[in-house]
């Protein structure tokens, strides 16, 4: 087994000073390339996301009209049912009267 060196020389500093300096450029661009693939992939999200948006946007639109709808339904119902009401109560206070 080799024994460790206790000194090191200039030359192997150098060298080791030299691999290190290549790593950290390499991480450096592998940070980059990933870095703009991660916003690559981001901006086809938020593509997708505006996409969403504009179809939950015409949802509530559809909705908005279905509410009015259902709003001017429920508004006919109501006048049919009092005047209904009326009807009924009329005729009650017919047969009242003609039976006194």
């Amino acid at each position: 087994m080799d024994t460790m060196r206790e000194a090191w020389s200039d030359e192997r500093l150098d060298d080791l000073n030299s691999k290190v300096g290549d790593l950290g450029r390499r991480m450096d661009l592998g940070f980059a390339q990933l870095r703009a693939e991660m916003n690559a992939r981001f901006d086809r999200m938020d593509a997708r996301f505006d996409r969403v948006d504009e179809r939950f946007e015409r949802m509530d639109e559809r909705f908005e009209r279905m509410d009015e709808r259902m709003d001017a339904r429920f508004e006919a119902m109501q006048r049919v049912m009092i005047q209904a009401g009326a009807v009924v109560v009329a005729a009650l206070i017919g047969l009242i009267a003609t039976q006194l």
